[in-house]
């Protein structure tokens, strides 16, 4: 007797069934255990302004031009540590860059190659902090708009 008889649908389901949750067992195991490297430049940081042995955060320089740069606090998110450094003209925002963002997989690398740009854009529109969020780079977008307020709250004062 064949062990699929048409006469005995119930075993063929249970024989499929267990067939597929083997099959996804074994696929499942397959999937490697380290995240793959992949070739993408870092962002890169540049040399700190505040004095030696001091923090980043809230450090600013000037010049006789009126030009102003500060850079903001660094805001620890879900995904990984997010500042920004804002360049003021004339009391006018001029520059904004994201010196430290989530660059840890290819999935955080993907999501603020198009984040990043993004809200650089809507700071220098906005000429504030008072930006939207990217769809897909909620965290990121968080916590890129609480550097930049820290950057703009520190170089008013």
């Amino acid at each position: 007797m064949h062990a699929l008889k048409k006469n005995r649908p119930l075993r063929r389901i249970v024989l499929a069934s267990a067939a597929t949750v083997s099959g996804m067992v074994l696929l499942l195991s397959l999937k490697p255990h380290s995240t793959p490297q992949v070739a993408v430049a870092a962002p890169v940081t540049a040399p700190s302004t505040a004095p030696s042995g001091g923090s980043t955060s809230g450090s600013g320089s000037g010049s006789s031009t009126g030009t102003k740069t500060v850079t903001g606090d660094t805001v620890q998110t879900r995904w990984g540590p997010v500042q920004v450094r804002i360049t003021l003209k004339n009391g006018k925002l001029t520059e904004v860059t994201a010196v430290t963002y989530p660059t840890e997989n290819p999935r955080d690398q993907e999501i603020n190659s198009y984040a990043i740009p993004r809200l650089r854009a809507e700071a220098l529109t906005a000429q504030s902090a008072s930006i939207d969020t990217v769809s897909g780079a909620t965290y990121t977008s968080d916590g890129y708009r609480q550097s930049l307020q820290s950057a703009l709250d520190s170089a008013d004062s």
